[in-house]
């Protein structure tokens, strides 16, 4: 069983020793490697009880790295545990009679389904929406695509693959990321997965809303290009005002300045000067309380940007990373630019809950995941264990000590 802080998560189905906020929701989950797993993820850190029904062979990310010390000794890498934590595992090949009947079964008895197939794939296996809400009327299904389901609006582009950096390329991140002067750049972290999947994730709360006032289940769908066009929102607005593309700008802002990154003698910070106010105490500062009177305004600044940023990129390189944000904190907003290690160190990241320790199965010590960011005072949300392994709910959630029929792999 999964203990934290003292408290029984349980395994079952219909189990709720935990009262997260989402404890009365029941998913099944089919979806693999990022975005779908992220957003039930975020299902399961709020209590609701998501059992991942994986193909023969379970995700494919179960075997990516990395690992703590031994590939074939360990069930499965940090990126498929980071996602997946708190959740239950079956395995079954929608393929298999059998296996459709069980998962059907399932079906009856759940809120929600979330999958991240190709448009189709479940229609395939005659598993669709309308024949879901067969077994289950006020089912609220959910589906991450790369380009959105038909019943939301046809496209040619449905039923093609899409990953991260397809979303990216297609929805402007790449082009409005990276150096003026260099190539268009995705961003560290798969946004077009992740920001799909929260935002799958406010339009399945959405719907459940939806379904306590009137009965009525629904279509939930998010599609990763879709998602994309809304994470560039500036940019969308800048066109639409100018004419004028938006492109890269490096670490600046179009609007405003100092916005920016600066060397440091030891590294890199940021300042965000963000109004005349901030800038007149930076030039204090800075000891160039005369750039204040002569660029007071913010059009002042933008005009100038480029001779004043060196005023700026001379002084920081002067400094170190804490001599710098330390003369400007509580004056003008700064911050070090932190590495991974950094952070680990971080206390206010502890205090945090930022980073929560997991089993590993087959390591010899535990692992540490990203915890959740959402905040409540009565059901605060948090990992409920580990990552499971591959069908290890089968007896809890169908009730049977047999694995799955593993010979044939649902196509996606």
């Amino acid at each position: 069983m999964y203990i934290i802080d003292g408290k029984d998560f349980g395994r079952g189905l219909g189990k709720r020793a935990y009262m997260g906020a989402l404890s009365n929701l029941r998913v099944l989950d089919l979806t693999q490697v990022l975005a779908g797993p992220y957003c039930t993820m975020l299902l399961a850190d709020m209590g609701a009880d998501v059992v991942k029904v994986e193909r023969p062979g379970g995700d494919m990310i179960r075997s990516n790295p990395p690992f703590v010390d031994d590939p074939e000794a360990e069930a499965y890498g940090g990126y498929f545990q980071s996602v997946n934590r708190g959740k239950k595992s079956i395995e079954l090949n929608l393929g298999d009679e059998e296996d459709r009947a069980d998962f059907l079964s399932l079906v009856e008895e759940v809120d929600i389904v979330v999958e991240n197939y190709r448009a189709g794939t479940m229609e395939k296996y005659d598993l669709g929406y309308e024949t879901l809400t067969e077994y289950n009327e006020d089912l609220i299904y959910s589906s991450i695509r790369g380009f959105g389901d038909p019943r939301t609006g046809e496209t040619d582009r449905q039923g093609q693959p899409s990953f991260d950096l397809i979303a990216q390329a297609l929805g402007g991140v790449m082009e409005t990321t990276g150096q003026s002067d260099g190539p268009p750049t995705k961003t560290g972290p798969g946004v077009g997965d992740l920001f799909t999947a929260t935002l799958n994730c406010i339009g399945i709360l959405a719907a459940v809303n939806h379904r306590e006032q009137t009965g009525e289940g629904q279509y939930v769908d998010t599609a990763m290009y879709d998602s994309m066009l809304s994470f560039t929102e500036r940019a969308v607005y800048q066109q639409s005002y100018t004419g004028e593309a938006p492109t890269r700008r490096g670490n600046s802002h179009p609007t405003l300045f100092p916005y920016n990154a600066f060397e440091t003698d030891d590294g890199y910070a940021v300042i965000a000067a963000f109004n005349n106010n901030h800038w007149a105490q930076l030039c204090e500062i800075m000891g160039r309380e005369e750039l204040a009177e002569e660029y007071p305004t913010t059009p002042e600044r933008l005009r100038n940007r480029d001779s004043l940023r060196g005023v700026i990129a001379d002084w920081a390189l002067e400094q170190t990373n804490d001599e710098l944000v330390g003369k400007l904190e509580g004056r003008v907003p700064a911050a070090p630019v932190q590495t991974t290690a950094e952070i680990f160190k971080d206390e206010h990241v502890r205090i945090r809950d930022m980073l929560v320790p997991v089993e590993q199965p087959g390591a010899d010590r535990d692992v540490e995941v990203a915890g959740n960011p959402i905040k409540m005072s009565e059901t605060m949300p948090r990992p409920r264990g580990r990552a499971p392994l591959l069908d290890e709910h089968r007896e809890d959630v169908l009730g049977e000590s047999e694995p799955a029929d593993a010979e044939t792999a649902a196509d996606d």
